[in-house]
């Protein structure tokens, strides 16, 4: 079955081929690297010739509201025209478990998002998944100030980003779902508990200070408004699992 993986070679597209190819398929990787720009259509139109099926991992890095509603009401519009024009019958998207409750700008986006996919032409499936493994480093990056590191108040349940990668790659190749089962990792955290381990595990002594975000939304993140609820789909890996994994590949790559 061809199925085309927009951000294909991204955190979480690059599993969601490799998903694919395991398992026999023929995914195309839709990226400005391979010749496709998604928020331009240029070709797109191309890229889509035989799909039987298109996976939505594209992302932006933001958190300003204006900019990510723009980022995902282009691309959704501009993927569900081609969709439409090119056969495709099903489309597939990956989103955010907790978005309906919490009013962050980037949420916004995906919430508008949603909002395209299920009122479009295309037979769509929507997966959300909780935060990835990946994302208290991310968070990290940009909140050190010398020996100390901010890390917002959030409970959260991080999941392996391979693992929705093989969630999506399986929505994609059977009939549309609609609203997929949520999707989160085995064990629930504190982001700065998850922040402690990851430098104590780097052996870098960093003094980790919780702040909670202002008004209503930094309140439901802090107490659990981004947990996975009842009848949620869990993953295995968990994050000292992912942690370990992780320090072995970069210190195998540095000998």
């Amino acid at each position: 079955m061809r199925v085309a993986v927009v951000g294909g070679t991204g955190q979480v597209g690059r599993h969601v081929v490799s998903a694919l190819e395991a398992a026999g398929h023929d995914p195309v990787v839709v990226t400005r690297s391979r010749g496709v720009d998604v928020l331009s259509g240029d070709g797109l139109g191309a890229a889509l010739v035989g799909a039987q099926a298109v996976v939505d991992a594209s992302n932006i890095a933001t958190g300003r509201r204006g900019r990510a509603v723009r980022f995902f009401t282009q691309v959704t519009e501009r993927l569900l025209v081609a969709e439409e024009r090119a056969g495709v019958g099903h489309h597939v998207a990956l989103s955010i478990v907790g978005i309906d409750d919490i009013d962050w700008g980037y949420y916004d986006g995906k919430r508008q998002q949603e909002r395209l996919v299920t009122a479009g032409p295309v037979p769509w499936s929507v997966l959300r998944a909780t935060q990835f493994h990946e994302f208290p480093d991310q968070v990290l990056a940009s909140a050190r100030l010398g020996p100390l590191a901010i890390a917002p108040m959030m409970r959260m349940q991080p999941v392996a980003a391979s693992e929705v990668g093989a969630v999506l790659a399986d929505l994609a190749v059977g009939p549309p779902a609609g609203r997929a089962p949520d999707l989160g990792g085995p064990e629930a955290h504190t982001l700065a508990d998850l922040a402690r381990r990851l430098f104590t595990a780097r052996g870098q002594r960093v003094r980790v200070v919780p702040v909670r975000l202002p008004g209503a939304a930094g309140r439901a993140m802090a107490t659990g408004g981004l947990l996975p609820g009842p009848g949620a789909r869990l993953g295995k890996q968990t994050f000292d699992e992912w942690l370990a994994a992780d320090l072995q590949k970069q210190q195998g790559g540095s000998t």
